[in-house]
Parts: structure tokens; C-alpha cells; sequence
């Protein structure tokens, strides 16, 4: 029997939230459907990205390192937990979770990375210390990638891709900003209702 309850989303952040943006706007915009954000979780009190899932109506809270201490994740699983929630998307969340964390909701996190991965990955790899390294090697192709999440950064298994020409003169933050827009921006919505469609159909 396929369920038709929709799957319930934690969105987990850090910062301005863009890509939470694109998530609630393809929600509006009918790309997901058989998901909802039902939770924005920051470990950054201050983090843009609570603003604006306030202004979607969506459930913010922070759980921060200065307040939890060693209890951090113990703190994000209970308030998941307490939302029953079903899918973890990271998007733009910069603390690297336990593999405890990361075994209890195993295919149920996907994380979006600024590269093609296996390329510019992995431990140390994360913002515009991405963009630059692709830039250093001097590669013609960059992108994005959607990705399970277990206890390797960027390690899990490979939901979707998109490649973003590089430009003549460009620079990581000019690089950076193509990416969101023409990869980061498109794929994790899809890949979020992908997921959302597989937990449905218990095929995960």
C-alpha cells in the first residue's frame, strides 16, 4: 500500500537559507509534492534562514553548540523527533554530523554539495573553498550534486547531478552564484520530491 500522506521535511541550515528558499517556492510552485517542510533547524541563532521559514509559516527553531554543549545532536534528534519528522534535507547546514547521528536515519538525509562530485569533496570542501579549488585545477566543468549522507562528508550515495559551465575570468564567488542558480537551486527541490516519492513507495 502506497502512502499518500505527505512526507514531513526538516530543512537544516546554517546561514541565508537560498536554497530553503527554492524549497518552499517549488512547494508552492507544485515541483514538491509528495513532501512538506514542516521544520527549519539552525545550529546559527541568527541565521537568515529562520526569517524566511518564518515568513513561510514553517516551524523555526535554533539549537545551537553554545547552548546544547555535548548534547548538539541529541538536542536536533529530539526536536526531529518531536516534529515526527520523516526526511532530513541539509541545505547549506555547516556542522558534520556523528555516524550515530547519520546510521539512525539512514537513506532518510540528503545533503547538496557545490561540486560534481567525487570532484573538490570530502573533509574541508564546503562554500567558496570549493569554487576556488575547481578554479586552481582550471576545469572547464563545475556543478552540483545531491547526495545521501552517511558518516564520510560528501561519501553517500549519488541522487543527482547537474554540470555548470565554467567562464573565462571567473572567480568563486562569480562561479559560486552560477551554481546556485542553474544547478543548486533546480536539482535539490527534485531530488528532494525524488526522495520523497521513494519513502512513499517504501522502495528506501
Amino acid at each position: 500500500m502506497v502512502s499518500t500522506e505527505k512526507v514531513r521535511i526538516a530543512v537544516l541550515v546554517s546561514g541565508g537559507g537560498t536554497n530553503l528558499q527554492a524549497l518552499i517556492d517549488s512547494q508552492h510552485s507544485g515541483i514538491i509534492t509528495k513532501g512538506e517542510i514542516t521544520l527549519v533547524l539552525s545550529n546559527k541563532a541568527d541565521a537568515y534562514a529562520l526569517t524566511r521559514a518564518e515568513n513561510a509559516g514553517i516551524k523555526a527553531v535554533a539549537v545551537t553548540r553554545a547552548e546544547a554543549g555535548e548534547n548538539f545532536e541529541q538536542k536536533i534528534v529530539e526536536t526531529l523527533e518531536e516534529n515526527n519528522i520523516e526526511l532530513i534535507v541539509l541545505a547549506g547546514f555547516m556542522c558534520i554530523l556523528s555516524k550515530d547521528f547519520t546510521d539512525k536515519y539512514k537513506n532518510r538525509i540528503i545533503n547538496v554539495h557545490p561540486s560534481l562530485i567525487p570532484s573538490f569533496c570530502g573533509e574541508g570542501f564546503y562554500g567558496l573553498r570549493v569554487h576556488k579549488a575547481a578554479l586552481e585545477k582550471g576545469v572547464k566543468v563545475s556543478g552540483a550534486t545531491v547526495h545521501f549522507v552517511n558518516e564520510i562528508p560528501d561519501g553517500g550515495e549519488i541522487i543527482m547531478q547537474k554540470a555548470v559551465e565554467v567562464c573565462e575570468g571567473d572567480t568563486p564567488e562569480t562561479l559560486s552564484s552560477r551554481i546556485l542558480e542553474n544547478a543548486e537551486w533546480k536539482i535539490l527541490p527534485l531530488a528532494t520530491e525524488k526522495v520523497c516519492t521513494m519513502i512513499q513507495n517504501k522502495e528506501i
